[in-house]
């Protein structure tokens, strides 16, 4: 059932001539729809009716109110993906850790600032897989207008592009799939803005595409958005060129490129010079990339969207004629078919690995508020990320490894599979008022793994002795402790074991400094010298690239329990998580307040916290 969307903007001041913040008011109404591709007729759960869902427009230091409500059969909750959400951890919208689930035919109110952040950010359901169809772009503008508002020259039209993959199956039950360690599900196609593309048909009619119209000489910037589940994804557009201007919602220097990586999670801000032939059209074409052999192969699907010049009404004619094409698509030649881009190797994971590497943080003119990296490190940590197995009974400390149907897959880090604890509140909820009882079920993630070895032996991809013998894991409620400002580095270091994937980490709550990256294994004695403290781009979420190494550093300046967790939803249902918890600072102004109304979360006191994520019985 689509539902019209109410935005209602409220002026809050005018105590001057200037532009003053607003309040932005949104309904999200959460629904099951059918929707038909590839010949087949799906259920999906949507926003709105739309998908992508409506897209959120707000400007730095704004007032949001979304309120949602929950029609569909499944439990909700919507994670306002990069905002900060300083002292108002309570709306972050992580199921059984910051609130509540929704329940079905229930709704909840979302109120929260966008102080201090512009840029591209996004909003997903937190209910694990769900957010593969419950997505959609929040967009953050400067406070003052003009062409002067952004650090680069200003575009004539803003147009989000979200990357994302289409699915013919229950995203709930895929995701019940991974808790329980099986890992067969796959999407059946790639989207733009929603759309197939002309690559995909049905009993040979081409599915539509997404359609980018361009007027000659002009200047585009583009939000690139990567909602999908399971895959960082190449965007190309034949004939035209990339300058990277931002990245997770902050400015990076100006990068030339012909091609952009984007991971699950991440957003790129870049600008396009329609500056091609207008007789032609262009391809703009995502590509999945995949993890190389060893690793298990499974499909991935690229999809092409295309790019059409137009004359706008203002445009200078020559003659009446030309004047009647005027605010319409230019028409390319009858024989020519779109110009597609040549598309990198489906294995090639270096050309990721530069771009990321090629960003660097623009802190110059309009970033001059942004804070110095911090010399004095408090704490530091060596995180691995990789799979691993637990016994398929409960409380069962020895089972058979390998190729067992005695163990489940786990996702981990440093050894730890997280679940949540059995608590009919939330997880934030107890530790603000102080509840003894979840003390006793946490355990603190530690600085590094178990045991040293060669996490980058590609010989742990497939069982055998040495495999069996790492793959032991454990699975537990995983936090870690912050004294508040604490200045946090982590190296974040991806594993062989079983996989070779890349692991694209978010953290809730924060942004982080990205230092440096790397391949093989992480040496201290060697790669510190490498950290860039002068310029490091900033992000909410970081690829830690396959059998390699991130750096990162953060200020744990936002009191509160945070999220830490790999994007890809296969390794996040499977555990690939910890909770960060901020202490309060020493003044009210540097402390959590208190939420907008205790709950408790037991509505239904047969569910365990973990059902919760799963469809309403």
């Amino acid at each position: 059932m689509a539902a019209a969307v109410t935005a209602v903007v409220f002026i809050l001041s005018a105590m001057s001539t200037r532009a003053s913040a607003a309040l932005i008011e949104q309904t999200f109404v959460v629904s099951q729809m059918r929707m038909t591709h590839l010949c087949r007729e799906t259920l999906v759960t949507v926003v709105n009716g739309q998908l992508p869902g409506p897209m959120i427009e707000a400007t730095k230091g704004d007032s949001v109110i979304v309120h949602v409500v929950n029609q569909s059969p499944h439990n909700m909750t919507i994670h306002w993906h990069g905002v900060k959400q300083q002292l108002n951890c309570w709306v972050d919208g992580v199921p059984m850790i910051t609130q509540c689930p929704i329940l079905p035919n229930h709704n909840f109110t979302y109120r929260f600032d966008v102080a201090g952040q512009k840029g591209t950010l996004w909003w997903h359901a937190h209910v694990f897989s769900l957010r593969g169809t419950v997505h959609g772009a929040f967009i953050i503008r400067p406070r003052h207008c003009g062409a002067n508002s952004y650090p680069f020259p200003k575009a004539h039209r803003e147009i989000p592009i979200v990357i994302g993959e289409w699915w013919e199956m229950d995203l709930e039950q895929m995701d019940s799939d991974f808790v329980h360690g099986f890992l067969d599900d796959q999407p059946s196609a790639s989207t733009i803005n929603g759309k197939l593309g002309d690559l995909f048909n049905c009993e040979g009619a081409v599915e539509v595409g997404y359609v980018l119209d361009m007027e000659p000489g002009k200047t585009y910037l583009l939000r690139v958005i990567n909602a999908a589940l399971f895959s960082e994804y190449y965007l190309r557009i034949s004939g035209h060129k990339f300058t990277v201007v931002a990245g997770d919602a902050n400015y990076v220097n100006p990068y030339r490129t012909d091609i952009l990586a984007i991971s699950p999670g991440e957003t790129v801000d870049a600008l396009v010079v329609a500056d091609a032939p207008p007789d032609r059209s262009y391809y703009m074409v995502a590509k999945p990339i995949l993890t190389p052999p060893p690793d298990p192969q499974i499909p991935a699907f690229a999809t092409r969207a295309t790019v059409l010049y137009k004359y706008s009404s203002n445009h200078n004619h020559s003659n009446g004629a030309a004047a009647a094409l005027s605010s319409r698509r230019r028409r390319p030649r009858s024989d020519d078919a779109p110009v597609a881009p040549e598309m990198p190797d489906e294995f090639d994971m270096m050309t990721s690995f530069y771009f990321c590497g090629n960003l660097t943080s623009l802190r110059r003119r309009h970033a001059q508020h942004l804070p110095a990296v911090r010399a004095q490190v408090d704490e530091r940590m060596f995180v691995t990320l990789g799979l691993g197995s637990v016994c398929r009974r409960r409380g069962q400390q020895s089972c058979k490894r390998g190729d067992s149907d005695e163990t489940i897959s786990v996702a981990t880090m440093n050894n730890v599979s997280f679940e949540l604890p059995d608590l009919k509140t939330s997880m934030l909820d107890a530790y603000y008022r102080n509840t003894s009882s979840m003390d006793d079920m946490v355990v603190e993630l530690p600085n590094g793994p178990p045991r040293m070895f060669n996490f980058t032996d590609s010989a742990l991809m497939p069982t055998g002795p040495e495999e069996e013998e790492l793959e032991p894991t454990s699975k537990a409620t995983v936090v870690r402790r912050f004294r508040h400002v604490a200045v946090v580095e982590v190296v974040f270091q991806s594993t062989a074991m079983w996989q070779g994937d890349s692991n694209p980490m978010h953290l809730h709550g924060h942004d982080m400094f990205v230092l440096a990256q790397g391949l093989g294994n992480y040496d201290a004695a060697r790669d510190v010298a490498r950290y860039n403290l002068v310029d490091p781009p900033v992000r909410n979420t970081v690829l830690v690239p396959r059998l390699g190494w991130v750096a990162v550093r953060f200020v744990a300046d936002n009191p509160g329990m945070w999220f830490m967790h790999c994007h890809y939803d296969f390794h996040l249902s499977m555990g690939m998580a910890a909770v960060f918890i901020v202490e309060d600072g020493t003044t009210a102004d540097t402390s959590l307040p208190p939420p907008p109304v205790f709950s408790s979360c037991s509505h239904d006191n047969s569910l365990k916290p973990q059902e919760f994520f799963l469809k309403a019985k």
